[in-house]
């Protein structure tokens, strides 16, 4: 007799399932080129910086506005979507933030690919690597942000580094992807 997998492990294990496809193969260009009735989503536009001036966000995030419109038009082009949902850095739910998991939700698969993007407190940033760390994860500074991902002896899919889940902590936000190199496209606010 098999015990049912909680819904959380279920999520994790095609999470991990999908960054290790992701690693192995990119999503191609379509072919084709796309019909009128495949056009890109729309977002909202965002304030250009100057040098002294941080980005500021213009609305909310969204699974169509936190990657490249680009990425969004080749997910689609494949018929894939986005399942939205709270964004948490371990068992911390970030209010003003979002993570997707892509795909194609119309058959059974695990291909798919997660980005996140939340705002955070400096005290939710260190009780989030706290907790993560003290459960196994691996913490590196990297100037002044911070990467957690998750162990290598449990990450079922990583990437051409080595790398699976990741979170990647600035200076009051937090980017979450199924593998480090995934968070070069999670970009908030869009440049």
């Amino acid at each position: 007799m098999t015990r049912p997998i909680s819904r959380l492990t279920a999520v994790v294990l095609i999470a991990a399932s999908a960054a290790f496809v992701s690693a192995c193969s990119s999503p191609a260009e379509p072919e084709t080129a796309p019909t009128e009735t495949s056009a890109p989503a729309p977002t909202s536009p965002q304030p250009t910086p100057t040098a002294d001036e941080p980005a500021v966000p213009v609305g909310d995030p969204t699974c169509d506005t936190i990657i490249p419109a680009a990425t969004v038009d080749v997910f689609e082009s494949q018929g894939w979507t986005a399942q939205a949902g709270a964004f948490r850095a371990g068992s911390i739910e970030l209010t003003g933030g979002v993570q997707c998991v892509w795909g194609d939700y119309t058959i059974a698969t695990d291909h798919v690919q997660i980005y996140g993007w939340a705002p955070i407190t400096d005290a939710q940033a260190a009780a989030a690597q706290d907790e993560l760390t003290e459960s196994g994860w691996t913490r590196e500074e990297a100037g002044d942000n911070v990467y957690v991902t998750e162990s290598e002896q449990t990450a079922i899919a990583k990437d051409e580094e080595g790398y699976g889940l990741t979170y990647l902590f600035g200076d009051g936000w937090v980017k979450y992807a199924d593998t480090k190199q995934g968070l070069l496209l999670v970009e908030w606010p869009q440049p």
